[in-house]
């Protein structure tokens, strides 16, 4: 039951601390899309996202109206394209971007991600089309995001794959270079990747999942740091607490939103994904609620640490104020999405390497993190071996979306605006070479605890 002393606190969380749905993503299956001709494939797909999600802006915006509650993106995430074309007789899944595109525009959605394949133990012949196609396909689009998982617990790391997602970042920047590298901010390589996740650009819809579904990523940093802000001094199983506390709040507001945008659209409720996903905008940082913990900067030692707290307790709240969670739920550590992570890497307290560090204990990895455009391909694939093999280890979601920025240096600025913000270019350290390591290929075998049966 709502009360209205929930009601009033919900309000004060959205005036004062910037509390808001980060986004409703409406999940749907293109299985039954598939024909052997590349544009009846496409008109199918176009058809079913513009069918299925017609409604789903407007819903948004009525529920938003009628509650006061800030839903800030609609989106949509479909079935992996490399599953659901592998019947085309095409050499390209341009063309099905494009479609997707067009049907994000139609019905008015912010993104929209599936754009993707599945590739942890090998490839079909549409793995292979999907990963020639991601670059031209993402420097063609304005709204298709893109996703590829290479790795997994159960499988271990394709390497292969690994070696050519370097390349296609690469390649994929230098088609989009006339603005920032944008492509690369739209494409996401993971280890273990949920099928249900609503954040792009890494959302697609689960083979697993029912034919449509809606999903909720909910957000609230500033919350977060709000209610540490009377905890001067105190012991971190406080700070623990009142993390866990909030977190419960702040989820309740999605579930809330969540059940009405699922009854009101007609189709199933997936998850609520307990994420605190930052933006550009002060009082709305991830890096500034580790500030409030006691650390001088976001970056020093006892930054994994204090993540690692915030992470397990925003979880460990959050799952009690939903009847299903999934996705990703933590916290996120994008840098040029965070208003305290861009000062921390400005003022160098925050390094590549401490970021890589603090992904072994948050929700996802190597986040939005613009890098010197002379930056080479092996380089990029062993940032994305690296990532890879935490995720893999610690049987946890890991990923890379790293943009090397054409003519960019260190000592640059790159802006893209909106959620995606700025960020200043972030040196890697290391001047000595991956590529005789990346050039092995094959694959690195899952870890012993992936034998669990």
């Amino acid at each position: 039951m709502i009360t209205i002393d929930d009601i009033l606190e919900t309000n004060r969380m959205i005036t004062e601390n910037k509390l808001d749905v980060r986004t409703i993503t409406m999940g749907i299956s293109l299985r039954d899309c598939a024909h052997p001709n590349i544009e009846q494939f496409c008109r199918n797909v176009y058809e079913k996202i513009t069918r299925s999600a017609e409604f789903l802006v407007q819903t948004g915006e009525d529920i938003e109206a009628e509650y006061g509650i800030p839903i800030i993106n609609k989106r949509i995430a479909v079935t992996p394209v490399s599953i659901a074309a592998e019947a085309c007789r095409t050499d390209s899944y341009v063309p099905v971007a494009e479609a997707m595109d067009k049907a994000a525009k139609e019905v008015g959605v912010n993104f929209i991600g599936g754009f993707s394949a599945l590739v942890e133990k090998g490839f079909t012949p549409g793995d292979r089309t999907l990963l020639n196609s991601i670059p031209q396909a993402l420097a063609g689009t304005d709204l298709v995001c893109s996703s590829v998982n290479l790795a997994s617990t159960k499988a271990g790391i394709n390497m292969d794959c690994v070696r050519e997602m370097g390349e296609i970042v690469k390649r994929t920047a230098e088609l989009t270079r006339d603005k920032g590298a944008i492509g690369c901010a739209k494409l996401v390589v993971f280890c273990n990747a949920p099928g249900d996740n609503p954040f792009m650009a890494g959302a697609f819809h689960g083979v697993s999942e029912a034919d449509k579904v809606v999903s909720v990523g909910v957000s609230g940093p500033g919350v977060v740091k709000h209610a540490l802000e009377d905890l001067k001094g105190a012991d971190f199983t406080q700070v623990a607490e009142t993390i866990k506390k909030t977190a419960f709040k702040i989820t309740r507001v999605g579930q809330l939103v969540a059940r009405e945008a699922a009854k009101r659209l007609g189709v199933p409720f997936g998850i609520i994904d307990l994420s605190l996903a930052p933006t550009p905008a002060v009082g709305d940082s991830v890096a500034r609620i580790l500030e409030e913990m006691g650390l001088e900067a976001c970056g020093v030692p006892g930054t994994t640490a204090a993540l690692a707290l915030l992470n397990d307790a925003v979880k460990k709240g959050g799952l009690m104020a939903s009847s299903h969670v999934g996705g990703l739920s933590g916290a996120f550590i994008p840098v040029s999405e965070d208003e305290g992570m861009i000062n921390a890497i400005r003022q160098g307290s925050l390094s590549l390497e401490k970021l890589e560090a603090m992904t072994c204990v948050c929700s996802v990895g190597l986040d939005m993190i613009a890098i010197p455009g002379d930056t080479s391909a092996a380089t990029i694939a062993g940032l994305i071996a690296d990532e890879a093999a935490i995720g893999m280890v610690n049987n946890k979601t890991t990923a890379v979306r790293v943009i090397p920025v054409p003519g960019k240096k260190v000592g640059d600025t790159v802006e893209y605006g909106g959620l995606l913000g700025y960020s200043p270019i972030v040196p890697l350290e290391s001047r000595y070479s991956s590529e005789a390591f990346i050039a092995r290929g094959g694959r690195i075998p899952a870890p012993l605890r992936s034998l669990t049966n």
